[in-house]
């Protein structure tokens, strides 16, 4: 049988010739049809669609880790934040927009969330603190490469992508104090080697905070000033792929994330603030066998904005009522509470400043 390589030479000297003009058919070998060496190696060499992408030995052999998470309770392996720096150095306290009574500066496009400025010092300890809990918890934390000089929201890392099985959605962020952050968590999930399985684009709206898992077979998402239809449709493909379903949940008036009335805390029990919630879905809740918590009226709000490490052990914000804490400990839930007032200060919560990259499945977990 003539070697390919040979014939791949006949080929390109009659290429070569004829452009030089001296071909001549009659006189050249025919070049030998190398239809039979494809087909042959065809079979030899399959396409193999299965095992899946998502399956854990393709996730091993090929990305190194099974990556992602389809629940929010089971034990975090690794989490990503961001530790605020030379950034914050832009919150000027003589800048004020009375409109919002608050710190700010329309012209340069930064704003807080409080008429109270931080202390630096606590902030970055309190920030500290919450790492330290997570890596006692079994963790492991890992940081952003970089951020925006800007980028005073960039510390809650919630927002910038979803972990969802093998591997993240980058999202696109619905203002512009924030836009900018994906392209910083793209280049740190790149260097980690966790598979982007999208990136939010076109005009889609799409933010972490306002995702969540209910079980393994069902997502929810908040629509709101920060996520729309666009944003819910891309999520929403890519989850079917690994089979599981996407609600949509409309948030109360200017309400931007579902993490400040919704949050799983084990496996059947989360912890919601019923009056930021819409009723069918406190009832769909119900009858998905998802037992609730509901926190109090004179509770602070940003309670809700939880975090579990593992099945019913949760970080919480210090400052939860003796009987939130009663009804959290009768569900045999144990609270690691840490001080983060300050953090909440520039808009963002525990929940708001950690993202689960790798979860434990919850066996028990999964849609019915």
């Amino acid at each position: 049988m003539t070697d390919p390589r040979q014939n791949l030479r006949i080929h390109c000297q009659n290429l070569r010739e004829r452009h030089a003009g001296g071909y001549n058919p009659a006189t050249r070998p025919a070049p030998i049809a190398m239809t039979s060496i494809y087909n042959q190696t065809i079979k030899l060499f399959d396409s193999q669609p299965e095992p899946a992408f998502e399956s854990p030995d393709q996730q091993l052999a090929v990305w190194g880790r099974q990556w992602g998470c389809d629940n929010d309770v089971g034990q975090i392996r690794l989490c990503l934040m961001h530790r605020p720096g030379e950034e914050m150095n832009i919150i000027d306290p003589a800048k004020r927009i009375e409109a919002i009574g608050s710190f700010g500066d329309l012209e340069r496009g930064w704003y807080l969330q409080s008429d109270v400025l931080p202390d630096w010092d606590t902030f970055r300890a309190q920030h500290d603190g919450l790492v330290d809990v997570l890596r006692r918890e079994g963790a492991e934390v890992v940081f952003l490469d970089s951020v925006e000089p800007d980028g005073i929201k960039s510390v809650y890392t919630r927002d910038s992508a979803i972990a969802v099985p093998g591997g993240a959605v980058v999202c696109r962020l619905a203002r512009q104090i924030r836009r900018g952050e994906e392209a910083h968590v793209t280049r740190t999930l790149a260097r980690l080697g966790m598979p982007i399985l999208r990136t939010v684009h076109g005009t889609a709206l799409a933010e972490g905070g306002s995702f969540a898992w209910i079980d393994s077979g069902t997502a929810v998402m908040g629509r709101s000033i920060c996520v729309d239809d666009a944003g819910c449709d891309q999520v929403e493909e890519v989850l079917a792929v690994s089979g599981a379903d996407l609600l949509r949940v409309d948030m109360c008036g200017y309400e931007i994330h579902i993490d400040g009335a919704f949050t799983m805390i084990d496996d059947r029990l989360a912890i919601v603030d019923a009056d930021r919630l819409p009723y069918w879905f406190l009832e769909e809740l119900t009858d998905r066998g998802i037992n609730t918590v509901e926190i109090r009226a004179d509770d602070d709000p940003w309670i809700v904005n939880c975090l579990a490490v593992s099945p019913g052990r949760v970080i919480l914000p210090r400052g939860v009522s003796d009987a939130t804490a009663r009804a959290l400990e009768d569900r045999d839930v144990t609270i690691l509470e840490i001080d983060y007032d300050q953090v909440q200060l520039n808009g963002g919560g525990i929940h708001c400043s950690t993202c689960p990259l790798v979860r434990d499945p919850v066996e028990s977990a999964g849609g019915d």
